[in-house]
């Protein structure tokens, strides 16, 4: 899964998140892509964009196992160090994840290396596997500098509907955090 990252030239950064529909930088191309060996989950607490240290709403992280879909970016060499500033900015306010260079699958590009930001399971936001009743109540009612957790939620099954993928699991825990918010 790991790769060299590359020496001059474009680069690509995966988004499996909010960085599929608010990437916040410039890109020269936006290609579907898969990552394979990693998983999308609710699985980092959120204390600085969807919650607080003292009531944390939970965001997205890259779980072992499985396959994930999202969008991959061609970020031009010349754009390349402003772009990656910003990206360890908006990624790593609490350095809950860390980075990698892994090959994705990208539509009409076969494998290519990107940046790829990976849930450290060692870090005390590491949420594991939790239920979809713990994630809904962890999500419903909570809010941070980014706004209330549920938006979040929202955004990804929306996002991820207008891409043509349907995630079953999402989608019934965005029903339970409406039913919890009333």
């Amino acid at each position: 899964m790991a790769s060299e990252q590359p020496q001059g030239g474009d680069r690509w950064v995966f988004g499996y998140g909010s960085l599929m529909w608010r990437p916040g930088f410039p890109f020269i191309d936006r290609r579907t892509a898969v990552l394979h060996g990693r998983r999308r989950a609710f699985c980092i607490y959120s204390v600085h964009h969807r919650g607080t240290y003292d009531r944390p709403g939970l965001v997205l992280g890259l779980a072992p196992g499985g396959a994930v879909r999202g969008v991959a970016y061609r970020v031009a060499e010349s754009a390349w160090p402003e772009v990656y500033a910003y990206l360890r900015e908006r990624e790593q306010p609490t350095e809950t994840y860390f980075e990698a260079w892994s090959k994705l699958r990208i539509d009409g590009n076969g494998e290519v290396p990107a940046l790829v930001f990976l849930s450290d399971r060692k870090h005390g936001q590491w949420a594991g596997a939790l239920t979809l009743e713990q994630q809904a109540q962890l999500i419903a009612g909570a809010r941070g500098l980014s706004g209330p957790n549920i938006d979040y939620l929202r955004d990804l099954v929306g996002h991820l509907r207008e891409d043509g993928v349907r995630d079953h699991a999402m989608e019934a825990l965005l029903k339970m955090v409406e039913g919890l918010e009333g």
